[in-house]
């Protein structure tokens, strides 16, 4: 691994775990390296970002395009205001979600044409695409159970959405398999957070060390699979630091000292 930068970006369904995983990988990441990692998600990873994701998720009656050309939006400055500075710099970015997202979430659920959402969204991020992508990939049935509690406009879409959206996942990940890394989301957080580590630190060629990463991951999580704004505490544009040798760690919504 070598500057500037390295982009690994999360992404599968609604309740797969996808924030409880990018951020164990990020803060195990800062103390492995010693590097900055700078910590985000999309819609949401900046103050615009989070006025779009609210938007979206809570918008009533949106038309599809709409919906497609908001989330363009928002990465593009995403991209160009924190993502990109980020790589720049030599920092690793770990993301929630990134133009993978759309192109599954529009052409598949939405039956948007995949062409078309997948250009605009090449096009407001100037063709930034992650390193390695990481799909936790969970039958819409199981996904289901975990966010009985959300009630945003995209958890009511419907099984039928939920189903296309991952078949929409999975073709992408067959066609760019050097990008991506499928793994199953029914596994318990400290297997997953284990098998993330050990395919992330091939793709970056370290030497982890996973024989206590359930033991690990399960202290610093308690609360399963929760993807909500509340699993990682977002503050946009700051980045999680790691403990060593810079000094304590900053994560995201953390106040430096």
């Amino acid at each position: 691994m070598s500057a500037p930068g390295y982009f690994i970006s999360f992404e599968g369904g609604d309740g797969v775990g996808k924030s409880t995983q990018a951020r164990l990988l990020g803060q195990w990441l800062g103390e492995l390296t010693g590097r900055e990692v700078v910590l985000t998600r999309e819609p949401g990873g900046t103050e615009l970002g989070k006025e779009l994701r609210a938007a979206v998720l809570h918008g009533q009656d949106m038309d599809p395009r709409t919906e497609a050309l908001i989330y363009a939006a928002d990465r593009a400055h995403h991209v160009a205001s924190l993502v990109r500075p980020a790589l720049e710099r030599g920092a690793i970015v770990v993301t929630d979600r990134y133009l993978d997202s759309s192109v599954a979430y529009q052409s598949g659920g939405r039956e948007l044409g995949a062409d078309e959402v997948e250009l605009i969204s090449r096009w407001a991020v100037q063709d930034l695409m992650p390193d390695v992508t990481i799909l936790l990939d969970l039958d819409p049935a199981a996904a289901a159970a975990r966010i009985r509690r959300q009630h945003d406009r995209l958890e009511r879409a419907g099984a039928e959405f939920h189903r296309r959206t991952r078949e929409a996942f999975l073709a992408r990940a067959a066609a760019d398999p050097e990008r991506w890394i499928v793994l199953d989301a029914s596994a318990t957080i400290g297997d997953l957070q284990a098998q993330i580590r050990v395919d992330v630190a091939a793709r970056l060629e370290l030497t982890p060390v996973v024989e206590e990463a359930e033991d690990t991951v399960a202290a610093d999580s308690d609360d399963g699979f929760d993807d909500t704004d509340s699993a990682i505490g977002y503050t946009p544009g700051v980045g999680l630091l790691p403990e060593t040798p810079t000094g304590p760690a900053t994560g995201s919504g953390a106040t430096r000292a």
